[in-house]
């Protein structure tokens, strides 16, 4: 199984265009941007985290991949 990293803002969206999500969009009512896929739902995009250089970290990676059932080795092709 792959190991995960952090990416970048940018990355995270282009990989998520690359698995068929639409956006992102602009969220209302001071809502985060979000991308959505026909059929599976609404993905947030997160801000970048000064913590991790401006990447996003790892567990939350790990957190969203999960919870939007996208395995790793998609996520990795993508």
């Amino acid at each position: 199984m792959p190991r995960l990293t952090p990416c970048s803002r940018e990355a995270f969206i282009r990989k998520l265009k690359n698995l068929g999500y639409d956006g992102p969009y602009k969220g209302t009512g001071g809502h985060p941007q979000f991308m959505s896929k026909p059929g599976t739902g609404i993905i947030a995009i997160p801000n970048p985290h000064r913590k991790f250089g401006g990447d996003i970290g790892i567990d939350l990676l790990r957190r969203i991949l999960r919870d939007n059932a996208i395995s790793r080795d998609d996520w990795e092709n993508a």
